[in-house]
């Protein structure tokens, strides 16, 4: 999903969403299903159409459509309303497609202001797709793996052909229209060697808004990757007993790496880039620094407020939980907003909560990670309880590096003044010492 448009490191508050259900929700629109044209080698949503068989016209039909664009508007409470779209690739559908939602909003919004933010991996757009995204202020989120090198590692099309060219080529499209936009970008086991060689490309292409989505996946044992066709294991089931026996896949990201990664990358952007360049996983931790709660649903105590919606109207509980076990209903037969606040999304979200290991429940950073996404949580911790997070020793590596630059941010916005500041201060000090 495309990353909010103001950060706290500009001295705003975050547009932080409700993370609970019972007063607000965000939810993930699949137009198009898991159809792609792409086949990236770690993508985990290719799968999913196996869970429709048979299925051959993955758009979102109008009947469908009109009734998510007017239930979702409906369902929330406040002045603002925050549409986000997503793929499989969702430019597929061509701007046609997206204009007769815009037109939907219209005709439903009853006074309340309509934002959209769309998921692509960039290689179909073209003139007439990013005037309408200028036109129409669409969010565009662009997701990047580095250099050609890293990104052509594992995202290729279907044939297995390298993809940073026709990226490259989409993006110059953005920017001659003037798109606002970010970068999303897969940390895995190889651009994490490459820390800030990615760090340095993304801002060398002018984005100024950056997202690190650290891969994680278990590959399915191989006897049940037999039986089932897919590749990649279920999320544990909180509570239960964890799924080891499950290796993660070869290019998932190592807990170690990425917690380098992210020590790096934030050692330059606070010494150079602050105010300048917005990183969501530092923005967010300084947001639980000053004590004002998680905007990301990974590092929030409780979740189960951002769910997704596939192209024939079905409900999941997240878009990383789209199996029939999180099956929430269809929009068609039951309300969208009695389905996000059902007792089963309720405990889905208190389940993060209710299932943190204690282990977890008397670490020092907990404020900041709090156990971090339920999907990563399949490894035991030291004295043998399950439900630790894989990329734990990550988050402990990386919160605690950060965290004499987070109070000294946090105290200069609580003085009035900008977190930029602190870039004059540790020159200050390097001079001095």
């Amino acid at each position: 999903m495309a990353a909010a448009r103001d950060g706290i490191v500009a001295g705003m508050t975050p547009n932080t969403p409700a993370i609970d259900p019972q007063h607000g929700f965000h939810v993930l629109a699949k137009p198009i299903g898991p159809i792609c044209n792409l086949d990236c080698t770690y993508c985990f949503y290719l799968e999913k159409e196996d869970l429709y068989p048979g299925q051959h016209n993955w758009e979102m039909s109008g009947a469908v459509l009109d009734a998510y664009v007017r239930q979702y508007i409906e369902a929330q409470s406040g002045p603002e309303v925050h549409f986000a779209w997503q793929g499989g690739e969702p430019t597929l559908l061509g701007v046609g497609y997206f204009q007769r939602v815009v037109e939907l909003q219209q005709k439903y919004a009853g006074g309340k202001q309509i934002t959209n933010a769309i998921q692509t991996n960039g290689t179909l757009l073209d003139d007439a797709w990013c005037s309408f995204f200028a036109e129409k202020a669409f969010l565009v989120g662009l997701s990047i793996d580095g250099p050609a090198d890293v990104h052509d590692a594992y995202r290729v099309d279907r044939h297995g052909r390298p993809t940073f060219d026709a990226v490259m080529k989409g993006l110059s499209y953005l920017r001659k229209h003037a798109v606002e936009f970010n970068t999303l970008t897969v940390v895995n086991h190889l651009n994490a060697e490459k820390p800030l060689e990615v760090y340095q490309f993304l801002k060398q292409i002018g984005s100024r808004f950056l997202q690190f989505i650290p891969l994680v996946e278990r590959a399915i044992p191989a006897v049940e990757l037999k039986v089932k066709g897919v590749a990649f294991a279920a999320p544990p089931v909180p509570g239960a007993a964890s799924q080891r026996e499950s290796p993660v896949t070869p290019w998932s990201v190592e807990a170690t790496q990425y917690g380098r990664f992210l020590c790096e990358i934030f050692d330059q952007w606070v010494r150079r880039d602050v105010g300048r360049i917005f990183v969501q996983v530092f923005d967010v931790a300084l947001g639980n620094w000053m004590g004002l709660g998680s905007s990301l649903c990974v590092f929030a105590a409780k979740c189960g407020a951002a769910m997704a919606i596939e192209h024939n109207g079905d409900l999941y509980s997240c878009d990383h939980y789209v199996y029939p076990r999180y099956l929430l209903g269809n929009l068609l037969s039951s309300s969208l907003g009695d389905m996000a606040r059902s007792a089963a999304q309720v405990k889905f979200g208190n389940d993060k909560l209710d299932t943190l290991p204690q282990y977890c429940r008397t670490c020092e950073v907990r404020f900041a990670c709090n156990g971090e996404c339920p999907k990563h949580r399949f490894i035991r911790t030291p004295d043998g309880e399950d439900g630790l997070n894989y990329l734990c020793a990550a988050y402990k590596q990386f919160f605690r590096h950060i965290d004499p630059y987070m109070r000294t941010m946090g105290e200069l916005l609580r003085e009035g003044g900008a977190a930029a500041d602190i870039m004059r201060i540790l020159r200050e000090e390097e001079e001095v010492g």
